[in-house]
């Protein structure tokens, strides 16, 4: 019973006795009027303790509004950023499926449009057993280029993809030599390609790119490909071997006679790539005057190792050959960085010894610095009857790269030795060569 009812009974029970009792509850009078206004007083106690009640509650009502706000707000803060991570999530798997490629504006809706590249400038300082001479190149192990791609989603599995590629290398090192020390800008379009990716029945490319067999000898994940891999002549490809006896240079270069028959090289062709399956894939190309290739590549990890490798068979239409065959394998033992590469190519050919090339490079890969991995490697290459059929050349290295990871840099130092025996007349020089440079990639 609320307290106000409850006294204004107590009230009418003193009152009522009076009013029957009439006057001879007379005498009494005073002593009735002392107990109500003492229940006045009472009951105006009780209504201004109602009123401080009422006002707590309100209070307490108020500040329990305010938490619920407050928890309303924490949760679509954290819907919000629930939302932001499936988003980041989708962008981490599309960078995922294209590495290389930053999404910009493109002309059309439906296609998105990445341009990236790389700048890969070196000085290389080079002794040819008379001079010793400093040239400034684009380093052709893998030279400066722009790329833009465009890719599209067709369906759920159907991908449309478009790349054009242009090499843009001032002073290119497989152009430059000790008689042209300023070869000038070379441009080359690297791709022009369109093609049709499904994850379930494989890619199908059309135009100029890559054929099946190209990097068929050039698989290697040692951490220092930059600089030393398989075409060990790349840093400065361009030089001529000296004559001993006269000291004048001779029409061959490093290129002629370390060539590691990397497969059919990029030509206008149609490639198709299988679907992986075990970490394999199999790929054929035909292309431009007649040629074709084959390929098997395989990639994966397990018991603390790393591996690629791959293998072609190509038929380079040219007279007096058959078959090109080349291969490459690199291992990589993750906990200690130490790794192994090897390749080899040969060249069937009816009209003189075929041509080989054989190479085999240690490294190691660790990580002295917070900012990248730091990769060392010594390798050795022996090529065989390049480039007439008795000759024989060998060429040893130690190399350093240093990688600058949030920057897409690696610095880079090589010192080399090349050495050409020759079957025939004139004999020539040695070359010594040393190589500092950098790539960058954006």
């Amino acid at each position: 019973m609320k307290p106000l009812v409850f006294f204004v009974l107590i009230g009418l029970f003193v009152t009522v006795p009076e009013f029957i009792a009439g006057p001879a509850a007379a005498k009494g009078s005073n002593i009735d009027v002392k107990t109500i206004e003492r229940l006045e007083r009472l009951i105006l106690e009780q209504q201004q303790l109602m009123k401080e009640q009422q006002r707590q509650h309100q209070q307490q009502l108020e500040s329990l509004q305010q938490q619920l706000n407050q928890l309303k707000q924490a949760a679509t803060e954290a819907q919000i950023q629930a939302q932001e991570a499936k988003s980041l999530a989708q962008d981490a798997q599309t960078a995922a499926q294209f590495p290389v490629e930053k999404v910009v504006t493109s002309g059309e809706e439906r296609i998105k449009l990445a341009i990236s590249g790389q700048v890969n400038r070196a000085v290389n300082v080079a002794n040819d057993g008379k001079n010793t001479k400093v040239y400034f190149v684009d380093n052709d192990t893998s030279n400066s280029r722009v790329r833009f791609v465009g890719t599209a989603k067709a369906t759920d599995d159907l991908t449309l993809g478009t790349r054009i590629e242009l090499a843009i290398a001032p002073n290119e090192s497989s152009e430059v030599s000790q008689d042209n020390e300023s070869s000038g800008d070379f441009f080359d379009q690297r791709w022009a390609e369109i093609s049709l990716d499904s994850k379930r029945f494989g890619k199908l490319s059309l135009g100029k790119g890559s054929t099946a067999s190209d990097d068929s000898a050039e698989v290697d994940i040692s951490g220092v490909g930059i600089i030393q891999y398989s075409s060990v002549s790349d840093p400065a490809a361009g030089l001529r071997f000296r004559e001993k006896n006269s000291d004048s240079l001779t029409n061959v270069t490093l290129f002629d006679a370390f060539d590691n028959l990397d497969g059919l090289g990029r030509r206008d062709r149609i490639r198709y790539d299988s679907p992986a399956l075990k970490g394999f894939r199999i790929a054929g190309s035909a292309a431009s005057d007649q040629r074709w290739d084959a390929a098997l590549r395989w990639g994966g990890k397990g018991y603390g190792f790393k591996a690629a490798g791959a293998a072609a068979m190509a038929d380079p239409n040219r007279d007096n050959t058959d078959y090109q065959y080349s291969g490459s394998f690199s291992l990589l033992h993750e906990s200690t960085g130490l790794n192994l590469t090897l390749s080899a190519g040969i060249k069937d050919r009816s009209n003189q010894g075929d041509p080989t090339n054989l190479y085999a490079k240690l490294g190691w890969l660790t990580r002295f610095f917070s900012f990248g991995e730091t990769g060392f490697g010594i390798d050795a290459d022996r090529s065989l009857n390049q480039p007439t059929g008795r000759d024989d050349a060998y060429s040893l290295s130690t190399a350093v790269v240093q990688q600058f990871e949030n920057y897409g840099t690696e610095v880079y130092a090589q010192y080399r030795f090349f050495s050409l025996d020759r079957s025939e007349q004139p004999s020539v020089q040695d070359i010594y060569l040393g190589t500092i440079g950098a790539r960058v990639v954006f």
